[in-house]
């Protein structure tokens, strides 16, 4: 435990996804607070679909053991015990319903006169029946939210929460890295990228990454290339992931004549830079999340559908002809206008970059999350002044905020 005169705060997970590791060294390097990090470690957590934290020595860190006796419901070792310890004042919680602990820990810290927090992505779109009074329960347990996004707040607030309580924190991927990634690569290294990819580098270049699936409908992607080839509008698309759906995608390609080229699941950032930096373009046919940061951050801008009752919270990062488009929702023939309008009316290639990263440098960096979250803890009213500001001077459609 930690011998800082720091207030101690938990934060509790069932495990900390290796994407958390960047807020997680800022927090841990925070002045006012001392974090406690509350969760199974990376061997006991081993074999899941998402790489672990590999918890730092200099971490304050409490290994938890996660059992589901009655299937989803998780129960966590040590939480509970914990959140009635006096010399803590307030938890950060994972906000997930099905989390069986969290519901009796988060209720034992509010009865003890803790102050409770649920970072969560809460509303992804409005809850309907026994699932909307499960969560408005849940939820009711904390004295406040740290949201992934405004659209989240925006269901929080019709659904009777007070603004203030709902703190929106974004997201973040590790940003260090990354940066110090992209300020490696040269315009050279971006021609002789694309050469190396394609027969024909000078087409525009399109790119989506993650896995070959089949919820994020990446055929969709392949149709709108015929379409765009049948215009006269050849595209190169580059996937950057693998998949079962690789076999059905290179043959529709190659029955299609298409320029595609699927380079297969890479997580080496020095690679993935330079695969962003030279494409134009990331299109997300299916639900957008964490992707559209990433491209933002190595410059590339976004084309996303603009329904956000089936996106991630990361698609507001988004703002229409700044750093990126909307399509109209399931609507392939939209998707192709998009496209063939982005390259006709988007800004100079190198000012799109810088606008960019602006987004990301303001809100979507792990620096950014975890002020915000010490606001939090401080018991500060949320404030998304800057947010709005920010929209308003670039948006040029506020109207789906």
């Amino acid at each position: 435990m930690s011998s800082s005169s720091k207030p101690l705060v938990p934060i509790v997970y069932h495990f900390f996804p290796h994407y958390r590791a960047g807020v997680n060294r800022e927090l841990m390097r925070s002045a006012k607070y001392s974090f406690l990090f509350v969760g199974a470690n990376a061997s006991s957590y081993g074999g899941k679909s998402i790489e672990a934290w590999d918890v730092p020595r200099d971490a304050n860190f409490l290994a938890t053991r996660n059992s589901y006796p009655l299937g989803r419901p998780l129960f966590q070792s040590k939480v509970v015990r914990l959140a009635l310890r006096r010399d803590i004042q307030s938890i950060i919680f994972l906000g997930c319903a099905e989390f069986a602990t969290t519901w009796l820990a988060a209720a034992a810290a509010r009865a003890t006169g803790k102050r409770v927090l649920f970072w969560s992505h809460g509303w992804t779109s409005p809850d309907r029946g026994a699932r909307r009074l499960s969560r408005l329960a849940f939820y009711k347990l904390a004295n406040g939210m740290l949201l992934y996004g405004h659209h989240a707040k925006g269901i929080g607030v019709q659904e009777g929460f007070r603004s203030e309580n709902l703190h929106v924190i974004y997201n973040s991927l590790d940003y260090a890295a990354q940066t110090a990634a992209r300020d490696t690569v040269t315009e050279a290294d971006l021609a002789k990228m694309r050469a190396s990819l394609f027969a024909q580098p000078q087409l525009p270049l399109l790119i989506c990454t993650g896995r070959l699936v089949p919820y994020r409908r990446l055929h969709v992607l392949l149709d709108t290339m015929q379409r765009l080839k049948r215009d006269q509008f050849p595209v190169n698309l580059l996937l950057v992931g693998d998949g079962p759906e690789r076999g059905a995608l290179e043959c529709q390609a190659k029955r299609d004549g298409l320029n595609l080229k699927i380079f297969g699941a890479c997580y080496d950032e020095s690679v993935l830079s330079r695969l962003l930096m030279a494409a134009d373009l990331t299109v997300v046919p299916g639900r957008v999340g964490l992707t559209a940061t990433h491209s933002m951050t190595y410059g590339t801008p976004v084309l996303i559908h603009d329904n956000p009752n089936d996106q991630g919270p990361e698609w507001e990062s988004v703002i229409p002809g700044y750093n990126g488009a909307y399509y109209s929702h399931a609507d392939e023939t939209d998707l192709v206008r998009a496209i063939r309008d982005w390259f006709k009316t988007a800004p100079p290639r190198a000012q799109v970059r810088k606008q960019c990263h602006e987004v990301i440098d303001l809100f979507y960096n792990p620096a950014s999350q975890a002020r915000r979250i010490e606001r939090a803890l401080d018991g500060a009213p949320a404030d998304d002044s800057d947010w709005l500001a920010f929209c308003r001077e670039h948006s040029q459609s506020l109207g789906v905020l």
